[in-house]
């Protein structure tokens, strides 16, 4: 039946993907509802809404208030701000927006993706096809998942492709609610499917899935390593993961201090911490050390914690009660090894999951907290003399997602971006993301990449057409 459908799919152009972006612009929600009622909470399949064949269920829990939102439907073998807790003016300005720009972006893609024709000895003509690879399994995270749906979505759909997503069991309301437009929009059934559920039994079930021909997985290196293991002894399928981060923000001492300072706090405080690019590992040369850390630690302490709902709020919760108690184990690690906590540290509310802003500093390259990804708003600040140095030390990790500096010296910025082991290198900026520049890491921060035309590469199969031919004029 899916494979009947990716056939179908491959017909797919802009038209669909147009309407699919109007249905969503009419159900943009223009101002805060911190309570809205929840339709779509089953699993979608075949443009249809079905129970889990188990008919079990599992609740989803607004982290700002630790109360069950509702329950949704388990998927097994056989609405950002509430869902999530981030601020909703960084839900509705910054995800839907760049959500938007990345669909309409691959829609432009849909009929523009084509082979070559190759000339080659004798007398034949040479051809290729970008064929679709067929059934897509794609498995999304908690910490952006409307974005990350667009990021799976847009190419899988624009090469002709059909897809069966996981959404994250934490963050699973807003995806059901895309599949409602999806369906709106005039896909075909079996075009898009939607599962929400648990990655040990639904995402096992996809990555180990015989019938599934590409898996797509944005996560832990941890499960990326499960999800490669799976789909290497079942039937070879295409893999491409986007993992971990412990990402250096390399500042030298001419940067525009000001200007740096905010970045580096929005590299790692930015989505509470949960961003795997977080510009966790400051690296700030010797002499500007003692002002860096002092602006910092006042940045961090100004910084506004509240209500999600709240315009004013910079900083919400944390996504659920396992990662809250797992940053404070981190923090607790920092103090005990020897770093020196400068701010923040604790609980930021009495109930709900809020974590306050920290800053450690005098931060060493063995401590745990400058090697392992926390995952929250807890900022290490390291101390480098040399340029060599810091190299060095930024490339001395088993990640590679991404890597900043900030100099006014072109030739110093010319110098470590080549020389940062990193997908991707910010010069004298953070976070800026496009539809159009790929992303992706090295090492154990995972391998392919998504965006741009090279995030549709994984989603094809080139075929060479060779044709005889009676003579060749050329």
């Amino acid at each position: 039946m899916l494979r009947a459908a990716a056939l179908a799919a491959a017909g797919l152009g802009p038209r669909l993907s147009r309407r699919l972006l109007s249905a969503a612009a009419a159900h943009a929600v223009p101002a805060p509802n911190p309570q809205p009622e929840v339709f779509y909470n089953k699993i979608f399949i075949n443009n249809e809404w079905h129970d889990a064949v188990s008919k079990k269920t599992f609740p989803t829990v607004n982290p700002s208030t630790g109360e069950v939102i509702c329950q949704v439907a388990e998927g097994d073998k056989a609405l950002e701000t509430l869902d999530n807790g981030k601020p909703y003016i960084m839900a509705y300005l910054t995800d839907l927006n760049m959500v938007l720009k990345c669909l309409r972006y691959y829609a432009g893609w849909a009929d523009k993706y084509h082979g070559k024709t190759i000339p080659i000895d004798g007398d034949f003509f040479s051809y290729t096809r970008h064929e679709p690879v067929g059934v897509c399994g794609q498995i999304i995270p908690w910490n952006f998942p409307l974005l990350m749906q667009a990021w799976k979505l847009g190419p899988a759909l624009a090469t002709g492709n059909v897809v069966v997503m996981k959404v994250a069991e934490q963050t699973p309301l807003t995806g059901l609610y895309v599949a409602n437009l999806i369906k709106e929009a005039g896909f075909p059934p079996g075009v898009v499917n939607i599962v929400p559920g648990f990655g040990p039994t639904a995402g096992a079930a996809i990555a180990s899935h015989e019938d599934v021909d590409k898996v797509a997985f944005t996560g832990s290196t941890e499960v990326g390593h499960q999800i490669q293991i799976a789909a290497g002894s079942s039937n070879l399928k295409k893999v491409t993961l986007e993992l971990g981060g412990k990402s250096p923000n390399i500042i030298m001492s001419d940067a525009d201090m000001d200007w740096a300072v905010e970045q580096a706090h929005l590299a790692l405080f930015f989505n509470q911490g949960q961003c795997c690019c977080a510009g966790s590992r400051v690296f700030v040369q010797e002499d500007i050390y003692t002002e860096f850390v002092e602006r910092s630690v006042t940045r961090a302490k100004s910084r506004v914690v509240g209500n999600p709902f709240d315009g004013k709020t910079e900083h919400g919760p944390q996504v659920d009660e396992t990662q809250f108690k797992k940053i404070l184990g981190y923090i607790k690690s920092g103090k005990e090894e020897g770093a020196k906590l400068l701010c923040g540290g604790g609980a930021a509310a009495d109930r709900g999951y809020f974590i306050q802003p920290t800053v450690f500093g005098g931060v060493q390259d063995s401590m745990t907290i400058a090697k392992e990804e926390i995952f929250g708003p807890v900022m290490q600040i390291l101390k480098f003399k040399t340029i060599e140095e810091v190299v060095g030390r930024a490339n001395n990790s088993k990640y590679g997602l991404a890597a900043a500096v900030f100099t006014k010296d072109l030739d110093k910025a010319n110098y470590l971006s080549q020389a940062l082991q990193a997908g991707t290198v910010w010069v004298n900026c953070y976070n800026v993301f496009g539809a159009q520049s790929p992303f992706g890491g090295y090492k154990l921060s995972g391998n392919g990449r998504e965006l741009g035309e090279y995030g549709l590469q994984a989603y094809t199969e080139v075929k060479t057409v060779t044709v005889k031919v009676p003579q060749k004029n050329s």
